[in-house]
């Protein structure tokens, strides 16, 4: 079993765990090296890219939609910058985020919270959908597969026993064969009692497949991002510029020795996974739009992307994301773009709860630190 669980886990899941990975290489090697917290300033003298945030004044009559709130929409900065780099011990963590750009997105509603538990299972029972995870992988998908070796499962975040290299993510995730959103670390586990916690191991069809039947949409990466600011101009961080203003957690991230077993110091008052709105929202009500679990969104994850809509020299308008995926360092899966950072991202490896910077997975992928939430156009 355990060569099957390898096989499968390096066939099918190699590259939504190759979000933190493609920025390994910048990692210093050793694993003891002390680290800094990424809680610095950053630089907003006059070289700074960031432009005021103008928000749209019109906004729509009658009340939102129940567990959405209103976002503006109008002109922002989208990005970030090559300042942030020197805030955290890994360096290329904002260059997929670069250069900055100026981009113009329409009002619109989005979900408060990431899709619950509970809200993901009334969609199931209504459709009665079976995820991607829950679907045995086919010959077609994996032709050189033995049929032995194709079995359902997802993958889920397992802690060393000792401190590792962070330079070979495969040391902290497994395959698990039967894990999937109503059993998010395996057969044996269960969703009973977490009805209020953020639905995992959906992969991209199986949000949008969710969001076409809740009359609503995945979001852009331009909606998202100007969501997570809150209408606020180049902060670091969707509540400010401080990773922990008065000495609190603002979102629930990693603190401690990455990845080792009871690592996670729990400091933000969670180890692991939390329910939602455990944490004060951003200025436009949402919560969670930083850490807890990635977010897919709809546009197709593209390296130079930004670089192609700084170069128009235009202001970008609700742009849709780029035509065809691109990912040198892995070019042959083919990748979404993930937001807000997760349970385990930490300044020690994986430090993309930095609102402008940008996660990717490969879009039949999903894992215990994967969900989504959505958008309604008026």
């Amino acid at each position: 079993m355990k060569n099957k669980t390898f096989w499968i886990f390096g066939l099918l899941t190699l590259s939504i765990i190759s979000i933190a990975y493609s920025y390994t290489k910048f990692a210093a090697p050793k694993t003891e090296t002390k680290v800094a917290e990424c809680h610095e300033v950053p630089n907003t003298g006059e070289a700074s890219a960031f432009q005021p945030t103008i928000e749209n004044k019109n906004k729509p009559t009658g009340k939102a939609p129940k567990g959405m709130v209103w976002i503006p929409g109008g002109e922002f900065s989208m990005g970030s910058n090559v300042e942030d780099e020197s805030l955290c011990s890994i360096k290329g963590v904002t260059k997929d985020a670069a250069p900055i750009h100026r981009v113009y997105v329409d009002g619109y509603y989005m979900d408060e919270t990431e899709v619950t538990n509970e809200e993901f299972e009334k969609f199931v029972k209504a459709t009665g959908y079976v995820t991607v995870a829950e679907q045995k992988p086919t010959k077609e998908e994996f032709p050189t597969a033995n049929e032995e070796d194709l079995i359902t499962g997802s993958v889920v975040f397992t802690p060393t026993p000792s401190a590792v290299n962070l330079n070979n993510f495969l040391q902290w995730w497994r395959y698990e064969p039967g894990a999937d959103w109503r059993h998010p670390e395996g057969p044996q586990s269960s969703i009973k009692g977490k009805e209020k916690y953020p639905v995992v191991h959906v992969v991209y069809e199986d949000a949008e497949a969710y969001a076409k039947w809740a009359g609503k949409r995945l979001p852009t990466e331009a909606e998202w991002e100007f969501a997570a600011r809150g209408g606020k101009t180049g902060n670091l961080y969707a509540w400010g510029n401080d990773l922990k203003p008065k000495g609190k957690f603002q979102a629930n991230i990693y603190q401690g020795h990455f990845p080792i077993q009871d690592g996670d110091t729990g400091e933000d008052g969670f180890k692991g996974i939390a329910p939602t709105k455990q944490f004060a929202p951003n200025a436009y009500g949402l919560y969670d739009i930083a850490g807890n679990v990635w977010e897919w969104v709809h546009d197709w994850y593209s390296v130079d992307y930004y670089k192609s809509l700084a170069e128009s020299g235009k202001v970008i308008k609700n742009p849709q994301g780029p035509n065809a995926y691109n990912d040198p360092n892995d070019p042959t899966q083919i990748k979404r773009v993930h937001r807000g950072g997760s349970f385990l991202c930490t300044d020690q490896y994986c430090t993309r709860y930095m609102v402008g910077t940008r996660g990717k997975g490969e879009i039949r992928s999903a894992a215990n630190h994967l969900g989504f939430r959505c958008v309604k156009s008026i």
